[in-house]
């Protein structure tokens, strides 16, 4: 029965009138309301009139990250309002009981209705972390089950996005946190998982999978929730198979990795428990189980598929987002300094801009596509290298590259052309695959794709028939299922997985769109860089034009523009192997791929110079104050791409572990890390925290911060000088660290804080450059108000 409206609650709310009061929390109420414009029903969600500042900031960030969410299985957010000092939310009215008052009422579901309402779940899940949300609070009390049937996802107040930096809270419920939750670790999918695990364990009991926690405090459950293993309670209220509680058990694991790699697989798997005579995906062949299983022994493609999920994230993110990707870049100085030397190549010299020094400026003039590609691109080569048959796989990364490359430029601006590039490049995933961790078996699969016996020259292997045939008859699966399944292992977007389905038979004589038009674009650049390797001299030519007139009309584009992309890709590509060093032996059939573009024509490549070198550090300096000044003074200042700017500077230029950036509010004493760049910065950031008015003896960072007194200690280590740090600095380990703080009208607003393992020792010229870029910081807040 609905509890009736209290005096304190005003019965109008802008346009809407409340009717009855659903549900109540600590932050808000949830009210039944009418929406006499729209003639509908609506839940409200309003905000208690004490919740103020940073509190009232978080909760319509809420509403921001679930106005980005629509989905079937999620609660959709219609608008959030503020008027005459109250704050509310307007929801989808959605009948039903949640999954708490559903097992309240009813005890334990039936396996069956357990795994049919999860699937719905975990949709809701791989959507929001499509988008680069995680929700941190998946529990019954935050799942609905409509009258309609479907399960509805809600609550993401204490929702973040995938980028944010942790900030050491420990957020979401005891019941169903995962370990590194409870630990407060910064936030991931796998977070979720657990979460969801632990969500169908307590539908299928009728109960929380972790017991005996009643009379605990919450500092306890928290160390039992890290400590302890999850395990099925015995005994069980109802008998569940051991496939089912074996896909529970997965989902719980304590190491992330152990886990479902992504919410759509763990769907993928507990459909197949709910449906065990449907066909298989290629998922579920051993041949695959055991790549995965070597994948994630060996370590290599891993970490490249953790770098892929982490780019195709940020593409969903917001204003954020190149700075997001240029972070991931700084975590790796070879692939910075890689990355550095690409951009400078001839091939982005009409930016007019001069050389490019930091990841930051890249991404700013290059945007995030180009980047994204060349990252991709460098991440790829770097783990295919150093290996017996080093050789074979530089020659198959080109060929992929290639593809990817042509697929690009075969692909018009629009939605489709983010996933152009990852499309061409996937499409030879299962082979470089095969050739990296089976190289026995891929020249088995190599030795039987024969000539003909007519001494014609075979049609190239690629996506052909013969190529499929013969790894099925090496591997029991083919090369394209094997990428698929990987593909899918790694929790890439579906839409990317469908286009890595290479299209077959003749072409449709229309011009296509979205997916299926990237599906032939993709085979259309396929088959034009297999001929320019099977094609002798002076043939290509010919060969490309011929393949060209096929795909003119289902690509709409001319032949002559389709032969034009391939001959872009190909000078891209030089541009590519000259500046990354990839040498290719004469005979080489790759060479051909790279056309007849030499190193002097294809790049003038910014050289870098030893970073030890004192003069080094001080054209880094003056080329990132440079840059810091030409971005102060354009038109909209955005204060986070500014203060990264200089933090990469400082890291980069006097070869820093760790840079961090601390701030405090107006009206706090206390300051903590706002931005973080280096080996280590986040754990880092995490512990920092700077007391301006401690009740105690005050400690070196307080002491100089209200003084503005720049400071260079060379041993950080030294005993009379323990006692007067932190426990944070102590514990960070560091050898020698710089303090340099913000002050503003004799008040201290925040401090740079950068250390090394051996001794900072800062020279005259380099400390009047460091003082500059502190001051631009400075300057930084000032501008963005």
């Amino acid at each position: 029965m609905a509890v009736p409206t209290p005096a304190a609650t005003p019965q109008q709310l802008g346009r809407f009138t409340l009717k009855a009061l659903l549900g109540q929390g600590s932050q808000a109420t949830v009210w039944l309301a009418w929406d006499p414009l729209l003639q509908r029903e609506v839940a409200i969600k309003l905000l208690r009139p004490e919740v103020t500042g940073d509190q009232r900031d978080a909760w319509l960030a809420e509403a921001r990250l679930m106005s980005g969410l629509s989905h079937p299985n999620i609660v959709a957010v219609h608008e959030a309002m503020q008027e005459g000092g109250r704050a509310w939310m307007v929801l989808e009215r959605v009948e039903g009981l949640t999954l708490a008052d559903r097992l309240a009422r009813q005890g334990a579901m039936a396996p069956r209705e357990a795994a049919e309402m999860m699937l719905q779940v975990l949709d809701a899940l791989a959507c929001a972390h499509g988008h680069g949300i995680i929700h941190r609070d998946l529990k019954p009390a935050n799942v609905l089950l409509a009258r309609d049937g479907r399960a509805r996802v809600m609550d993401f107040g204490i929702a973040t996005r995938l980028s944010a930096a942790p900030d050491g809270r420990i957020v979401g419920s005891v019941a169903t946190i995962s370990p590194e939750g409870a630990s407060g670790q910064a936030a991931t999918p796998a977070m979720d998982i657990f979460a969801a695990g632990m969500l169908l364990g307590h539908a299928l009991l009728g109960q929380p999978m972790r017991t005996g926690m009643d009379g605990l405090t919450p500092t306890a459950m928290l160390q039992r929730a890290v400590a302890e293993p999850v395990s099925w309670p015995e005994p069980a209220p109802q008998p569940v198979d051991d496939p089912l509680r074996a896909l529970v058990l997965r989902a719980v694991a304590a190491q992330p990795a152990m886990r479902f790699e992504s919410a759509a697989a763990f769907r993928e798997a507990l459909g197949g428990w709910l449906n065990p005579e449907a066909p298989q995906p290629a998922a579920s062949h051993a041949t695959l189980e055991f790549l995965l299983r070597r994948m994630r022994l060996t370590g290599d493609f891993p970490a490249l598929s953790d770098s892929v999920m982490r780019i195709q994230r940020v593409t969903a993110s917001d204003s954020e987002s190149v700075h997001a990707l240029s972070a991931e870049i700084l975590k790796d100085v070879a692939l910075t300094h890689k990355l550095l030397r690409l951009v400078n190549t001839v091939h982005f010299s009409h930016l007019g801009t001069g050389a490019i020094t930091t990841v930051s400026r890249a991404a700013a003039l290059v945007g995030f596509a180009g980047i994204r590609n060349m990252a991709m691109s460098v991440m790829l080569l770097e783990h295919m290298r150093n290996r017996s048959h080093a050789q074979r796989m530089k020659e198959m990364f080109l060929e992929a590259l290639m593809t990817a490359m042509v697929t690009d430029q075969l692909t018009p601006p629009s939605p489709e052309r983010e996933e152009a590039f990852l499309a061409g490049m996937f499409s030879h995933l299962g082979r470089l695959l095969v050739a990296y961790y089976f190289p026995d078996e891929a020249e088995r699969v190599r030795l039987r794709l024969v000539p003909p016996s007519d001494g014609s020259k075979p049609r190239p292997a690629w996506h052909s028939p013969a190529e499929a045939r013969a790894a099925r008859e090496v591997l029991g699966l083919d090369f394209d299922a094997l990428g698929l399944g990987v593909a899918q292992a790694w929790g890439l977007p579906d839409s990317l997985c469908h286009a890595l389905r290479v299209a077959e038979g003749d072409m449709p004589q229309r011009a296509l769109a979205g997916t299926e038009r990237l599906r032939w674009a993709v085979r259309a650049a396929g088959e034009m860089v297999q001929s320019l390797l099977a094609a002798d001299a002076g043939e290509d030519q010919i060969t490309m034009r011929r393949l060209a007139s096929g795909y003119v009309r289902g690509l709409a584009m001319s032949q002559d523009s389709l032969v034009q992309a391939v001959q872009t890709a190909q000078q891209q590509l030089a541009d590519l192997a000259t500046t990354m060093g990839i040498e290719l032996p004469a005979k080489a059939r790759a060479r051909r791929l790279l056309g007849q573009a030499s190193a002097s024509e294809a790049t003038a490549t910014l050289v870098l110079p030893d970073p030890a070198s004192e003069a080094h550090a001080q054209d880094l300096l003056a080329a990132g104050i440079a840059e810091v000044t030409e971005t102060l003074a354009g038109d909209a200042v955005v204060l986070n791409e500014v203060l990264r700017m200089i933090l990469e500077t400082l890291l980069r230029a006097m070869n820093f572990r760790r840079v961090v950036l601390a701030t405090r509010s107006p009206r706090q004493t206390v300051m903590t890390a706002r931005l973080a760049l280096g080996e280590g910065a986040p754990e880092l950031a995490r512990q920092l925290s700077v007391n301006l008015q401690p009740t105690g003896t005050m400690d070196l960072f307080a002491a100089a911060c209200l003084k503005g007194l720049d400071t260079q200690i060379a041993d950080a280590r030294a005993p009379d000088l323990q006692a007067r740090l932190p426990a944070w600095c102590r514990e960070a380990g560091a050898r020698s660290f710089l303090l340099m703080p913000l002050m503003s009208k004799g008040v201290p607003l925040g401090m740079i804080y950068a250390d090394r393992d051996r001794p900072i020792a800062v020279a005259d010229r380099e400390l009047s450059l460091l003082r500059t870029l502190r001051n631009q910081a400075v300057m930084a807040f000032k501008t963005a108000g």
